[in-house]
């Protein structure tokens, strides 16, 4: 079968005051019903493998939507448009992958998966801009473009205080964590992730408005602003699901949390407690060797790897237990097929990883839908790099709903009132962004 390769122009700009035009571009990016915004911020203690300070794609030239066979369609999608595509994948495709469901509640109502196919590309490294457009775009439509950018301006049209709901009391959070931790005890699954979700009813928000504030106070660096018609994503995740780049596989599990404080003192006392605790510890072990194995099914032998274990990574809210697992992809395998046997991130599931699933079904009373799963771009030579969707703010503004899920691991000596406290930490920042009570 012939393939259209798709061909673009760049055009290349330098910028003086680059901070003033990445608010820009996000916000004007942030009016087209297909959009994505991917942000990180790259310095010595939470670059990992970061190529771009921002990477945005704005207007469907074609999409993809999906609720069955979703890899091979995604594969074939990108196979012959071989061309920038961005999206995301939602965790309840797991569903595709094992005989699984998901049957709790809704109000989001995202697709399981979603690409689109931009008609622009930015990309932002230091002062510099990149935009790759069409080739049948005139240049001076270009520098139009560029003018307009510049000078967007958006209004903010939210309703004022969010007042924020929770699915579940501590109580009932407290009897899911124990029956969970029977499952552990009883040798069903040796971790699991809980989560539950707060949540807003009849809220108006200002999508973008919302993500730059939580990427100003949070500085993640797999920061992601992603529109599909009327769902937003507004997310600040610190962890990497799955990068490809030529044949290297490289996974950032994050499993360990401690609180940052504004003491020094203290602050280094968290950071060290944090890397010595042997629950965190076996936590983070634990789903590091299930990365091994997931990566090790596409794999050439013998190249899986533990580059690094119990990595310490520190965020303006919280420090953070990271490991790094990388791998090669095996000769002639489908790119999609390492994120089809990888998915979902075991960091979020727990160990065995069907099993964890089906008790998360259980247990959980709301359905997580992209809340799990995962937001990033392919790029035309078939390299991606895609975060895992935590400490984001979902919403759906024709149903005027915006979710708040949270989440930590249940391990044998995991103690309720700890995690319980831990969810709240990790909700801290959303909160404050919405100016929530």
């Amino acid at each position: 079968m012939f393939n259209f390769v798709f061909m673009r122009q760049t055009a290349i700009y330098n910028i003086s005051n680059i901070e003033f035009f990445k608010k820009r571009l996000s916000s004007w990016a942030s009016v087209f019903e297909q959009s994505a915004v991917l942000e990180g911020t790259i310095d010595e203690n939470n670059g990992m493998y970061l190529k771009y300070d921002m990477l945005v794609g704005v207007d469907a030239i074609d999409e993809l939507f999906s609720e069955k066979n979703s890899f091979d369609k995604l594969y074939n999608f990108h196979n012959n448009k071989q061309d920038w595509l961005f999206g995301f994948l939602s965790y309840d495709l797991k569903n595709e992958i094992e005989d699984l469901k998901s049957e709790n509640l809704d109000f989001l109502n995202f697709p399981s998966l979603h690409f689109f196919q931009p008609k622009w590309v930015f990309e932002i490294i230091e002062n510099q801009v990149k935009i790759h457009f069409p080739l049948d775009v005139e240049r001076k439509e270009m520098q139009l473009l560029f003018k307009e950018i510049m000078h967007f301006e958006l209004e903010d049209n939210s309703n004022g205080k969010v007042i924020i709901e929770s699915r579940i009391s501590k109580d009932e959070y407290i009897e899911g964590f124990e029956k969970l931790q029977q499952h552990i005890f009883r040798g069903d699954i040796y971790e699991v992730n809980y989560c539950q979700e707060f949540f807003a009813k009849n809220v108006v928000i200002n999508p973008i408005i919302v993500y730059q504030k939580l990427y100003n106070v949070s500085k993640p660096p797999f920061a992601a602003y992603y529109r599909c018609y009327d769902k937003h994503l507004m997310c600040a995740s610190p962890e990497r699901f799955l990068k490809k780049d030529t044949k290297t596989l490289i996974s950032q599990p994050i499993k360990g949390t401690r609180k940052r404080s504004a003491q020094v003192e203290e602050d280094n006392r968290l950071k060290n407690e944090l890397l010595n605790c042997p629950k965190e510890q076996s936590e983070n072990v634990m789903i590091v060797d299930l990365v091994r194995n997931d990566l090790s099914k596409t794999a050439s032998p013998t190249s899986v790897k533990v580059q690094e274990l119990f990595g310490i990574y520190s965020f303006p809210q919280v420090h953070q237990m990271i490991s790094t697992v990388v791998s090669e992809l095996e000769e002639n395998t489908p790119w999609t097929e390492a994120i089809r046997h990888a998915f979902p991130m075991g960091s979020m599931t727990g160990a065995p990883k069907i099993s964890a699933m089906q008790l998360i079904e259980k247990t959980e009373v709301f359905k997580r839908g992209l809340y799990s799963g995962a937001v990033g771009f392919v790029t035309p030579d078939s390299n991606f790099d895609f975060n895992v969707v935590i400490r984001s703010i979902l919403y759906n503004s024709t149903n005027q709903y915006a979710s708040l899920p949270v989440g930590s691991a249940i391990t044998a000596n995991a103690n309720p009132q700890d995690e319980y406290d831990e969810c709240y930490l990790k909700a801290k920042a959303m909160m404050e962004v919405l100016n929530a009570r």
